[in-house]
């Protein structure tokens, strides 16, 4: 599967899963919202075995590793089962890794110097990082000016809300974007699975309006 095909619904859910047993609802729940595209952040103890049983239970879903910091970190998340990595910045260490695995990752930039890099290490689908920090839209929109050519596309992520959505997704060079709103922390720990759905189907809802 190519990088393409994981990007399609224009959506990654990214969830910081504290309790591996929280991880098969908190799926279920996005995949009720119409989105099956979760990645699950390697920021907890659990997130290796978290991939493991979403893969095992829905295979329906798309799971990705987060906040991939090392080569080991890497192997753990293709051992798992993921089918795509992200990492929050440009590591040679883990790009190295990914594509001795043949794992499609998405490694972070925020800057000219970092997306050049990442195109000179074989990366096409990169993660801008953190997004509103850096400047959001308009810094993006600049950030892809020099690149059109390449054929690179941006998956932004950080403090992006259902608010500022349909900014980015009107970028050409965006893919994908990165959100944590429909499921944050507080609601995974609360186990308000009805409001992940109704928070996934909104933005699945805005989605589809911005595509139309």
């Amino acid at each position: 599967m190519n990088a393409e095909t994981f990007l399609q619904q224009r959506l990654i859910c990214v969830a910081v899963i504290d309790k591996v047993d929280d991880a098969v609802p908190l799926t279920e729940a996005l995949l009720a919202g119409g989105l099956n595209c979760i990645e699950v952040t390697f920021r907890t103890a659990g997130a290796a075995e978290a991939i493991a049983r979403i893969r095992k239970t829905l295979p329906n879903a798309v799971v990705g590793a987060g906040t991939l910091l090392t080569a080991d970190q890497v192997k753990q998340a293709v051992d798992a089962g993921a089918q795509f990595g992200v990492s929050p910045g440009l590591s040679e260490a883990v790009s190295k890794a990914a594509h001795e695995n043949k794992f499609p990752l998405f490694p972070g930039v925020i800057t000219p110097t970092e997306v050049m890099r990442a195109l000179e290490l074989g990366w096409r689908h990169l993660k801008f990082f953190p997004a509103e920090t850096f400047g959001g839209v308009n810094a993006l929109k600049a950030l892809a000016g020099p690149f059109g050519h390449t054929g690179v596309k941006f998956i932004p992520t950080g403090g992006i809300t259902a608010a500022t959505l349909p900014n980015y997704l009107a970028v050409p060079q965006v893919a994908a974007v990165g959100g944590s709103w429909m499921a944050e922390k507080k609601l995974i720990a609360e186990k308000n699975w009805k409001q992940i759905t109704a928070l996934t189907a909104e933005a699945m809802k805005i989605i589809a309006t911005a595509k139309a």
